[in-house]
């Protein structure tokens, strides 16, 4: 071999020499790192998956809050008819008209429900609910012309049907939802209980002056401000109009086809069963409750002859007993089982009913009524966590929307049709009528499918 080949023949050596140094250097880190390094144990990872994240306390009291302000306006109507009736110099049958634009209130809420939930995030549908229900307070409190006044209630309904409908899917969402679900219509009932007391001392102490009696909304007036103001808050992380800008980028075949999404989601929905089965539910539920409430005085004054001034207080009773039952009967209610429990709540309302209806004594009639209330007041919260767990995700907004205003329908309907049956009959058909809305109210929920537990 030549001096030259033997040259060439020594450089290509190296080279191959130099070129596996690096790989054998890789090997030897990736083996030394496969040494030190601790391989992950599946404990840690049950750990890590097991961890929740942190309860939205904020949004859960925005939640809460949202409620508080809705029992407050629905709480006040009754103990503020009377001065409505001398205000504006009107027969009872115009007070039908509150009832009704309320309704309509939540019928635009449900037909409008899921193209909004396409444009706008969360945390914007809620401040736009909680700012529709500040306008209403404000125009009332400068006592407005009737026509104006009935208005002002389609305003609020439509602004506690967008906030109620979309607190309560998310509530529904979070961990320990029943009682979460439990806390947020106690608010409710206490926003029942609180405002007969407060829009009575308001109305009594400017008795004498016409139309003062509206400085009572200012009240609700501060509390929707306080409302709006928290939800921008808790939920600014979702308070944007970034998808109505995205919205504004897209081709007329995109926008038709979001609109077509929407339809279909709507037909869908529709479909389900289980929705008119809990819509039926509800409807007869809300029923029970604003048939009772709203008739009882004018019962225990006319058939068990009480005094006018002191049974104006009794519905309050009903309220507390709502307020107690959905804070106290929660948790029994889940860990028994919404179905099995919500039977027997109905079992033991029934009961009391007879009673109310069967022994003609006043003390008696207002006890039975009050503890009634008591039991009736978990169905609601618990009909909302099982109808939660069935419908699915993106559904559940409208789904909700219609169920809620299927029980307004139902508030409006049965009180209705107590006032046409005791012009002719007496107010005496109402421990009967009740009786029996109350049977076909249990009647309905037997056929609310059965869930499968869940673990928390």
């Amino acid at each position: 071999m030549s001096s030259l080949q033997k040259t060439e023949h020594n450089v290509k050596s190296n080279d191959i020499k130099a070129s596996q140094e690096p790989i054998e250097l890789q090997v030897r880190n990736l083996a030394i790192e496969g040494v030190t390094e601790e391989p992950t144990s599946p404990t840690n990872i049950t750990d890590a998956e097991n961890i929740s994240p942190p309860l939205p306390l904020l949004k859960l009291l925005s939640s809460g809050v949202s409620f508080l302000v809705a029992g407050i306006n629905d709480g006040s109507l009754g103990a503020l008819i009377p001065y409505m009736l001398s205000t504006y110099h009107i027969s009872t049958s115009m007070i039908s008209l509150i009832y009704f634009t309320t309704f309509l209130g939540w019928l635009v809420c449900a037909l409008t429900n899921t193209h909004l939930t396409k444009l706008f995030p969360l945390g914007t549908l809620l401040a736009i609910g909680a700012l529709i229900q500040v306008i209403p307070h404000t125009l009332r409190a400068w006592t407005p012309p009737f026509a104006l006044y009935v208005v002002t209630f389609f305003m609020s309904g439509l602004g506690q049907a967008y906030q109620d409908s979309h607190a309560n899917t998310f509530v529904s969402t979070v961990k320990g939802a029943h009682r979460w679900l439990g806390f947020i219509h106690a608010c409710y009932g206490l926003g029942l209980l609180i405002s007969p007391f407060v829009a009575t001392s308001i109305a009594v102490k400017t008795q004498h002056e016409n139309g003062k009696w509206m400085l009572f909304y200012l009240f609700p007036l501060g509390l929707s401000v306080t409302n709006l103001a928290l939800v921008l808050v808790a939920f600014r992380d979702s308070v944007h109009l970034s998808q109505i800008i995205d919205q504004e980028g897209l081709s007329d075949p995109e926008r038709e086809g979001r609109s077509r999404a929407a339809a279909s989601e709507v037909k869908q929905m529709l479909k389900i069963r289980d929705l008119w089965v809990f819509c039926l539910f509800f409807f007869f539920y809300l029923g029970v409750c604003t048939t009772s409430g709203g008739w009882i005085v004018e019962f225990l004054v006319r058939v068990r002859h009480g005094e006018l001034s002191e049974m104006g207080y009794v519905p309050s009773g009903s309220y507390g007993g709502i307020f107690l039952g959905r804070l106290l009967l929660a948790e029994p209610t889940h860990r028994y089982g919404e179905r099995r429990m919500l039977l027997l709540y109905a079992g033991i309302c029934f009961a009391l009913q007879l009673v109310f209806w069967l022994v003609p004594n006043l003390i008696s009639s207002i006890a039975m009524f009050s503890i009634m209330g008591f039991f009736l007041g978990p169905f609601f919260a618990a009909g909302v966590s099982v109808a939660s767990k069935i419908f699915p995700k993106h559904l559940q907004p409208a789904a909700l929307g219609m169920i809620f205003v299927m029980a307004q329908a139902g508030g409006a309907i049965f009180p209705s049709l107590i006032g046409v049956i005791a012009s002719h009959a007496g107010v005496k058909v109402l421990p009967p009528i009740v009786a029996g809305l109350i049977v076909v109210m249990s009647v309905t929920w037997a056929f609310v499918p059965k869930v499968d537990e869940h673990r928390e």
